[in-house]
């Protein structure tokens, strides 16, 4: 018999899904037939599978540890690697990260959720098997306090809540449990988060205004487009606030609030309106980039996700109630300020 408690990190979630999640090579009708059976229990009690976890909570699987293990799941001194060893690989990969980006800006962090400043040229999350990402970084410096572990980690993996691009710098939110990465992704959709970024223009930009419109993304090229046919059910509706910062001669300092959140939302904006981010050599003009690169060293967009502001809340969440995070931008904001100024 194998007993399970039920951590904090994993609360807020179905039975069933719990159990998908702890042996995920067992069919669902294996699962449901042990329930209905009283193979797998909850607190002791019979269970139907739709219950939802609490903190503390205690699963009674009546199998044999070869069973368990044959299905994917862990029993007290077994490792969570399979024998291909690709889950020792996924383990070592967290560690790696963490040792290869070492102690990253941590600007708020409690038991539920923590807010990095994440890097230009930092990847949010992996694209290829072998990149070593935020995502993995998180995992790793969970484990360096030893809040997450080969168990923990088995039924619930901490993850980013949202995305910035790999030469975007700024604050990205991550959930380090299910109720934290649930609640996250509850604000950000409906856009009670407010998220706002700095960004250098070309062109002067003398007042402020709004752009609304669809984009549509070419996944081949990794670019997104403007889409002017409001019936396309591939474009996606988007909107952008901004306002001047600072002039210069040639360039401007803006503030966008990013209303929607979609791949490369505010770069094609600006770009659309004549002031694409200075160094977005994808949106923007070559010519233009290089120039700054010869005279500055800039080699991604001037794009920091700046600042975070978070809506009244109550309960659990009241110690984030009406909270803001801001994260300084890199070094390169500072210096292009100074030799434009």
């Amino acid at each position: 018999m194998r007993k399970v408690r039920v951590e904090e990190r994993d609360a807020g979630q179905r039975l069933d899904k719990y159990l998908r999640k702890y042996l995920a090579k067992a069919p669902s009708s294996f699962l449901y037939k042990m329930l209905r059976k009283k193979n797998i229990t909850l607190n002791e009690k019979k269970a139907s599978g739709n219950e939802m976890l609490r903190a503390e909570d205690e699963i009674e699987m009546y199998l044999s540890d070869d069973t368990i293990l044959k299905f994917g799941g862990t029993i007290p001194g077994e490792e969570e690697y399979n024998s291909s060893g690709q889950g020792a690989r996924r383990f070592q990969q967290y560690k790696e990260a963490y040792e290869a980006y070492g102690e990253l800006e941590i600007v708020y962090e409690n038991d539920r959720v923590l807010v990095v400043n994440k890097p230009v040229g930092m990847l949010t999350q992996k694209a290829a098997p072998s990149d070593l990402s935020l995502n993995e970084w998180l995992i790793g410096y969970l484990l360096s306090k030893g809040e997450a572990d080969e168990h923990t980690l088995h039924t619930f993996k901490p993850s980013v809540c949202n995305r910035l691009d790999r030469n975007t710098s700024g604050l990205v939110l991550c959930g380090k449990t299910l109720a934290g990465s649930q609640k996250i992704s509850a604000l950000l959709k409906n856009r009670s988060l407010r998220k706002f970024y700095s960004l250098y223009v070309k062109g002067v930009v003398e007042r402020g205004a709004q752009i609304e419109g669809s984009l549509k993304k070419d996944g081949e090229a990794n670019k997104v487009q403007l889409c002017r046919d409001a019936s396309d059910k591939e474009a996606t509706d988007v909107k952008t606030v901004y306002k001047p910062i600072k002039n210069y001669r040639n360039i401007t300092l803006l503030e966008a609030e990013l209303v929607t959140g979609k791949t490369h939302q505010i770069r094609i904006h600006l770009a659309s309106v004549g002031h694409p981010v200075i160094g977005d050599y994808k949106y923007g003009y070559l010519e233009l980039n290089d120039r700054y690169k010869k005279k500055y060293g800039i080699k991604s967009q001037m794009l920091h996700a700046v600042r975070l502001e978070f809506p009244e809340m109550e309960g659990e969440w009241a110690d984030m109630s009406e909270l803001v995070l801001t994260a300084e931008p890199p070094e390169i904001f500072r210096i292009l300020d100074e030799g434009e100024g």
